[in-house]
């Protein structure tokens, strides 16, 4: 019943949400298709001509221009009002109808944790880091970094069996790994605006893209890293070394 409540209400608001927007073309806004047009003709030739000075400039120009547009259309207003909407019928509901749950109480018991520190890398809001040019002893990596280049190269260390994680964050910069021949890689990438270049596959270009990698013995092997990377603004490399 609820998934046939959440449905319809969806359909319903496709509907006007569609109904708005050809009536705010035809009489309210009948320059948003050229500001559309226009803004994504600039974002064209910037990705082009990404590698000069001007070409940055005009993509930047034809993101912002498209961002504005976008938050001005009355389409855009309204599917925000019904999303709020959506969201606090939700909350009203579950106040009248709060969910019980009954917890399972163990027996207390006292549980030892030790915190680790990561030995090679840390949260890092400018600058590089890299892992040592010497042999090593691995640990995962978890960080997320400003305007920073990461360079990881696992040929120095010995990772444990099972799956070794890599996840790294980064506003702007370059993130290089080097990997052994005989690990097998899961590689997961998100990218604003940057390039890949990711063993033997290469993309000099990417716009706001979600690429997935993965080796064909990687689900059955020994050992087995899995890399899980988001930039802004910068490129990925990983190869074998």
């Amino acid at each position: 019943m609820l998934n046939k409540m959440k449905s319809d209400y969806l359909s319903f608001i496709i509907v006007v949400a569609s109904l708005i927007f050809l009536l705010e073309i035809l009489f309210f806004n009948t320059g948003l298709i050229f500001s559309f047009l226009f803004s994504g003709f600039l974002i064209y030739v910037g990705k082009k001509k990404w590698h000069w000075l001007i070409g940055k400039a005009l993509f930047v120009i034809g993101l912002l221009s498209i961002t504005f547009t976008v938050f001005n259309m009355m389409t855009f207003n309204f599917l925000l009002l019904a999303t709020v909407l959506y969201f606090l019928y939700k909350f009203l509901q579950a106040k009248k109808q709060p969910v019980e749950i009954q917890p399972n109480i163990l027996p207390e018991r006292e549980e030892q944790i030790v915190r680790n520190e990561q030995k090679w890398f840390t949260n890092k809001l400018f600058g590089s880091q890299k892992t040592p040019e010497h042999s090593y002893t691995w640990d995962d990596v978890n960080i997320q970094c400003g305007i920073s280049d990461t360079e990881i190269d696992l040929s120095y260390t010995v990772l444990p069996k099972g799956e070794a994680i890599i996840f790294i964050r980064n506003v702007i910069g370059n993130i290089q790994i080097l990997v052994p021949y005989e690990l097998e890689l899961s590689i997961v990438h998100s990218g604003m605006v940057g390039s890949i270049h990711i063993l033997d596959k290469e993309e000099k270009s990417i716009l706001n893209q979600t690429v997935h990698y993965q080796t064909e013995h990687y689900k059955e092997a020994t050992h087995r890293v899995k890399i899980v990377t988001s930039i802004f603004v910068g490129s990925i490399e990983v190869k074998r070394v």
